[in-house]
C-alpha cells in the first residue's frame, strides 16, 4: 500500500477501484479493524474512527444494533449538524423503535406484490432510455445510460413529473457527489450547496405530498401518505426525508453499479462472453457478482453503545466503527479468488446491499431487477457495445458514500429506434 496515501485521504478515493481494493487487501491481511481518520470540514480538526473491512466482523456489527447503532452522525464519518439532519435524517440512520416503524410504513410499498407495477415499467423505461443514444454510435454510458435509467424509475415510482427529472438530477449529484467541483456546479460552498441541493428536494417532495393527501393516484408517494385499513403512515416531515433517500440511494447505486458493471466487462471478455453466450441463465449470478465487485455504497457508520470486544478488539462507548463493504466483500476467507470478477460465482454471500439485519437495503429487489433489465437490454440491443477509454472516477474531497464512475465512454454499432406503440 502506498505509504503516503490513507484510506482518510480524498486522493485515495480518486484512483481507479482495482487500485483502492488492492490496498484494502494489503490491510485486510494485517486484520479486520484499522484506526484511520479524517479531516472535520466543520470543526477544522480530526475525526477518528475504526475502519471494518473483514467480512465477519462487518456481519456481526450489523446484526446487532443495539451494540452499534445507527442513529449517530447520520451516514457521514463526522457528526451531521442539526440542520442537515432535517434533511438526511431518514431511517437509514434511526435506530429502533423509530427505524422499525418508518421502515415498516414504507417497507409495505416495497413488498414484490406491491412492487410489480414497478417492474414493469423498468423494461419500458430502459427502453426508453437506450432509444434515445441507439442512433449516436458513441456517447457517455454515465451520461446516457447509467445516470438517467435508474432516477427515471425513481422518479415515476413517486410520482414527480418528467419536467422536474433535471431538478432531481442536479441536486442528487451535489449529495453524493463528494465534493466534486463537477458534480458541485462550480459551486465553492460545499456545506451551502449540500444544505440547498437538500431543501430542494425537500421542497419538490412535499408539494408533491400536498397533492397527494387530496388527489391521491397509484404512486408510492400517494401509499405513504394514505392509511390503508388504519396502518400507520409517515408523518408530513417524514415523507421528504425518505424521498431524498430514494432518490439519493436507490438511484446513484444502481448508476455505479452499471458504470463499474460495464467497465469489468471490457476487463474481463471472457466473462462478458460467457455472460452473453446465454443471458437468461447467467444474468441472476453476474448481477450479484457485479454488486459485490463494485461495491456501489462505499461505507456506513456505526457508533459503538457500550465497551465491549470484538474479534479480540477492545472498543468504547462512543467509538465510530466504518464499515467499508467493498473490503469486506473481497475478503478472502469468506471468498475464493475474491479479485477475479465472475460471472458464475455462486454461492456469493456479498453484502453489497448491505449486512444482515433491519438495515439491509430495502430496494435490493428492485436494484437486481434494474440491473438485470439495463444489462440484457444492452446486450440484445447493442451487441458489439465497447468501453472506449478510461472511466473517470469522482474528484472526491473526501470518503464518498458511494463512489462512482463520472463518465465512461462506449461505442457501437448505432441502431435503430424501437416503434414503440
Amino acid at each position: 500500500m502506498s505509504e503516503r496515501l490513507t484510506i482518510g485521504d480524498a486522493e485515495f478515493w480518486r484512483r481507479p477501484l482495482e487500485d483502492r481494493m488492492a490496498d484494502f487487501a494489503e490491510l485486510q491481511a494485517k486484520g479486520p479493524f484499522t484506526a484511520a481518520k479524517v479531516p472535520n470540514m466543520m470543526s477544522g480538526e480530526d475525526d477518528h474512527f475504526t475502519a471494518v473491512t473483514g467480512y465477519s466482523e462487518l456481519v456481526e456489527i450489523s446484526r446487532h444494533p443495539e451494540d452499534y447503532c445507527s442513529g449517530q452522525g447520520a451516514t457521514n464519518i463526522s457528526d451531521m449538524p442539526a440542520e442537515a439532519l432535517e434533511f438526511f435524517g431518514s431511517f437509514i440512520s434511526m435506530d429502533d423503535p423509530r427505524h422499525a416503524r418508518q421502515r415498516g410504513i414504507v417497507g409495505r410499498s416495497f413488498t414484490p406484490r406491491r412492487l410489480a407495477g414497478v417492474l414493469d415499467s423498468v423494461e419500458k423505461i430502459c427502453s426508453e432510455v437506450i432509444d434515445d443514444m441507439c442512433e449516436l454510435g458513441e456517447v457517455d454510458l454515465v451520461e446516457t445510460i447509467s445516470q438517467p435509467f435508474p432516477l427515471m424509475v425513481i422518479c415515476d415510482m413517486m410520482g414527480i413529473p418528467r419536467s422536474e427529472f433535471d431538478t432531481v438530477l442536479r441536486a442528487t449529484n451535489v449529495i453524493l457527489g463528494a465534493g466534486d467541483p463537477e458534480m458541485m456546479g462550480g459551486s465553492e460552498d460545499l456545506v451551502g450547496t449540500f444544505l440547498n441541493a437538500g431543501m430542494e428536494l425537500a421542497g419538490l417532495m412535499n408539494e408533491l405530498a400536498e397533492h397527494r393527501r387530496t388527489n391521491p393516484t397509484d404512486d408510492l408517494t400517494s401509499a405513504l401518505v394514505h392509511s390503508d385499513l388504519g396502518e400507520d403512515m409517515l408523518a408530513p416531515h417524514e415523507v421528504a426525508p425518505f424521498f431524498i433517500l430514494l432518490a439519493v440511494a436507490g438511484n446513484d447505486t444502481t448508476r455505479t453499479a452499471t458504470s463499474i458493471g460495464m467497465n469489468l466487462l471490457a476487463q474481463n471478455p471472457d466473462q462478458r462472453r460467457i455472460w452473453q453466450d446465454d443471458l437468461e441463465g447467467v444474468t441472476p449470478t453476474a448481477v450479484d457478482e457485479i454488486v459485490r465487485m463494485a461495491s456501489p455504497v462505499t461505507f456506513m457508520r456505526r457508533t459503538v453503545t457500550r465497551d465491549l470486544t470484538l474479534s479480540g478488539q477492545d472498543f468504547h462507548e462512543g467509538d465510530r466503527l466504518i464499515l467499508f463493504y467493498g473490503a469486506a466483500n473481497r475478503d478472502p476467507l469468506v471468498f475464493k479468488d475474491p479479485q477475479r470478477f465472475d460471472v458464475l460465482r455462486d454461492p456469493n454471500p456479498h453484502v453489497g446491499f448491505g449486512g444482515p439485519g433491519p438495515h439491509f437495503c430495502l430496494g435490493a429487489h428492485l436494484a437486481r431487477r434494474e440491473l438485470s433489465v439495463i444489462f440484457r437490454q444492452l446486450f440484445t440491443r447493442l451487441p458489439d457495445i465497447e468501453v472506449v477509454g478510461d472511466p473517470i472516477y469522482l474528484e472526491a474531497l473526501g470518503i464518498p458514500l458511494v463512489g462512482g464512475i463520472k463518465h465512461l465512454p462506449v461505442r457501437f454499432t448505432p441502431t435503430a429506434r424501437l416503434a414503440h406503440a
